[in-house]
């Protein structure tokens, strides 16, 4: 993935600096670049509007496919995993778990006995049985799982926070670690040459992305494929923190979460609240086009 606000460190609705392009109908992963208003507030889902909005994407997605595509050259087909027709269904009904009722719904920590509960409506529905009528039910469903939503953001909240104050502050004793105003902090590997970018230069990069634990949750290096984009379309820590370095020279960012992706998260891969750490290096640097000049103006007329 790459940095997009949504597949690296862009700004948008859910992974990376750029704006969801993924294919799923569920978004699952996506790098750190994406809108940065869309980073800064939770989203409460609906449960009435999710339904509906999920019954038009997946039709949508139906009709997309029924479409004919222009012919391509063949692409060798991935490997099938050779497992039963009951693993496959068990698979399936993990998928719907974490995305939809975990990730999509944040249902997250259930007892035994709501977990039961969930599981009966499933069977009932499986079974053919009939469902209830959603337009009265819909706003005690839309109560139930806006409560459970905001606990779960303020305990994230909450832990994200402490986790952050620990790790600056303790990021204070590393004399090489500069500390802007905005909250945002880097180290400079590599200092480079020449000229540093400016928020409106399209730059061409290296970079890997790690939770504060470590985890790499997106990375270019790997891809073994630079990443491209235009500086003020990524993440507010991405956009302030390259001006900070010359083209060669290697930069760490440690990006606190409202300088990233915020109450929201990314991709599934970012959590809500998470301090971010990137290791970029600036490859290359792409001034923008000057506007053009102003026409001038008539020549008054005596």
């Amino acid at each position: 993935m790459r940095p997009c606000r949504q597949n690296f460190p862009l700004r948008s609705q859910f992974v990376g600096p750029r704006v969801w392009i993924c294919h799923n109908v569920v978004p699952t992963s996506c790098s750190p670049l994406r809108p940065a208003a869309a980073a800064s507030k939770p989203t409460i889902m609906k449960f009435t509007r999710t339904l509906k909005l999920s019954t038009v994407l997946f039709g949508l997605a139906a009709g997309l496919q029924a479409q004919d595509a222009p012919a391509a050259a063949p692409a060798a087909e991935a490997p099938v995993a050779d497992i039963s027709e009951t693993e496959a269904l068990e698979s399936l009904g993990w998928f719907i778990g974490d995305r939809m009722i975990g990730q999509q719904f944040q249902l997250t920590n259930l007892s035994e006995e709501q977990k039961s509960a969930i599981i009966k409506g499933i069977t009932a529905s499986l079974n053919g049985e009939k469902g209830p009528d959603f337009e009265k039910v819909g706003p005690a469903i839309d109560k139930v799982v806006r409560s459970r939503q905001e606990a779960a953001q303020a305990k994230a909240a909450e832990s994200g926070k402490a986790e952050a104050d620990k790790f600056f502050a303790d990021l204070k004793n590393n004399q090489n670690v500069t500390f802007l105003p905005s909250g945002l902090a880097y180290e400079t590997i590599a200092e480079g040459s020449g000229e540093k970018p400016k928020a409106t230069d399209t730059v061409k990069v290296h970079y890997t992305g790690k939770l504060l634990d470590g985890t790499t949750f997106d990375s270019s290096v790997e891809r073994g494929e630079p990443a491209e984009f235009p500086l003020n379309g990524v993440i507010p820590g991405w956009t302030e923190g390259l001006q900070q370095v010359k083209k060669g020279g290697k930069i760490k960012l440690y990006v606190p979460s409202d300088l990233g992706y915020g109450a929201n998260g990314a991709g599934g891969k970012i959590p809500p609240f998470a301090t971010l750490v990137f290791d970029v290096e600036l490859l290359d640097i792409t001034a923008a086009p000057a506007a053009p000049a102003e026409p001038a103006a008539p020549a008054a007329v005596n």
